[in-house]
């Protein structure tokens, strides 16, 4: 029997998708699989020991970090193993990975490669000339999610009235848009793949029955397609009318599909994630956002409206920031009430410029970063003014310790504030001080994921 290993070492919390799919392609191609997700459960070597395949799951950039020292050890224990990485983050960081050992490369559509490969493997013929991203549409199948650790293990959803089990899946791959410092661009370039909804309800239906009680969809726009997204939550909420979801999705594409906002409420949404980034036009300008400020501002108050919360990230640390300009965001999100929604550490998120990021097109970008490091598998960069690097770093450490107090988030939105306040020129501060928010006790609490990272 061959025998493949699949491995994850974080995924926002979430039982992954990433190790559930391709198990259960390769258990219908004849494979023993192991899914080893260390994010849960304290790595054991005896899981790879015996393996022939083993495969690291990489869909983001603290996933990565993680699996590196992994990686390594992985390869001292089977050395006769063959090593492959796929995710995301594997094709984008090819050579790094190819130098520390790993065979096989597989981003985007990864499934079908990896059964390729395991059969190739298996059977003893050549490696297959699989190619390190590949768009290809592919005919999915239910996740097989019987070797992972109990939903309970992972985050769970926090309402007023009390905890939710969540499950994950995804309705689709890749993004339409092309955003400069999004990771998802460099592998699918303004494409997206769908999976096909009888097997996004499949899965959603196991899940229900190990417990899930709430469903994150992982995709990284719900709205990329409409057709195939609407029709999918009505589904799932005929089906399963007491169950809640949450799902991702662009300021533009809220603007632009105000007419599927009532469908999510009324099917069980109970907040939309939208990656803001920023309030300075000229930051999303360059970032290419797609949006504006006063966008920004006219969706919140329209979600408000009809009532669906709307949970906003950000890059809240670019080498644009400025002290006045993060006072201005904290400003912008007392007024539209949102400070109850917004996660603590969304405070202290810094730009990431990875290998192929489209940031690095430009040459004010090109002029102000060091050389790509490796271990850090960034390209590293210093803020021109150092003020700016002092307050990220204090802003970590205040959301870092409120976190671990449990403190309200309206109390942190206050340290934060006078933290900024003390940064900026004398002359400044007086005028600052008189803007400061009163944030109410009153403010409406928002569902929220328990995962740090939300």
């Amino acid at each position: 029997m061959f025998r493949v290993t699949l491995i994850s070492t974080y995924d926002l919390g979430h039982q992954p998708f990433g190790l559930a799919s391709p198990a259960a392609w390769l258990e219908a191609a004849g494979a023993a699989v192991s899914c080893v997700d260390v994010s849960v459960r304290p790595f054991q070597p005896h899981t790879v020991q015996t393996a022939n395949l083993i495969a690291f799951y990489l869909p983001m950039h603290t996933a990565t970090r993680l699996a590196v020292p992994l990686i390594q050890r992985v390869q001292r224990i089977n050395q006769q193993a063959h090593v492959c990485a796929y995710g995301l983050y594997a094709p984008v960081n090819e050579d790094y990975l190819r130098e520390l050992g790993v065979q096989t490369i597989l981003g985007g559509e990864f499934e079908q490669g990896l059964v390729d490969l395991m059969i190739a493997l298996r059977d003893g013929q050549p490696l297959p000339g699989l190619p390190s991203v590949s768009l290809a549409r592919q005919q999915f199948v239910r996740p097989s999610r019987t070797a992972l650790s109990p939903l309970t293990s992972y985050a769970h959803l926090s309402t007023p009235n009390g905890k939710r089990v969540i499950g994950y899946t995804e309705a689709s791959r890749g993004c339409k848009h092309l955003c400069r410092h999004c990771p998802i661009v460099p592998v699918y370039n303004g494409r997206f793949r769908i999976i096909q909804p009888e097997v996004v309800l499949a899965d959603v239906r196991q899940q229900v029955a190990a417990g899930a009680q709430h469903i994150t969809f992982g995709d990284p726009d719900f709205l990329n397609g409409p057709g195939h997204a609407l029709p999918l939550v009505q589904a799932l909420h005929a089906e399963f009318p007491n169950l809640t979801y949450d799902v991702t999705i662009k300021i533009e594409h809220l603007q632009k599909h105000t007419d599927a906002l009532p469908v999510l409420r009324d099917t069980g949404c109970a907040f939309v994630v939208s990656a803001v980034e920023a309030v300075d036009d000229e930051i999303l300008a360059i970032l290419d956002k797609g949006h504006s400020r006063e966008d920004f501002i006219q969706v919140a108050r329209q979600m408000r409206q009809i009532g669906l919360p709307l949970t906003p990230t950000f890059v809240t640390f670019t080498p644009w920031t400025t002290v006045q300009g993060y006072l201005d965001l904290l400003a912008l999100l007392a007024e539209l009430e949102l400070v109850e929604a917004i996660s603590p550490i969304q405070y202290a998120i810094r730009l990431l410029i990875p290998a192929e990021s489209r940031l690095l097109e430009l040459d004010d970008v090109q002029n102000l970063v060091a050389p790509f490091d490796p271990t850090a598998l960034v390209y590293p960069w210093q803020h021109p003014d150092p003020a700016v690097d002092a307050l990220y770093e204090m802003v970590f450490k205040l959301v870092k310790a409120s976190q671990s107090a449990g403190e309200p988030r309206r109390t942190l939105f206050n340290r934060i504030w006078q933290a900024a306040l003390a940064l900026l020129p004398e002359a400044e501060q007086a005028s600052w001080a008189a803007r400061q928010p009163v944030l109410t006790h009153l403010a409406r609490a928002v569902p929220t994921l328990s995962e740090d990272w939300y």
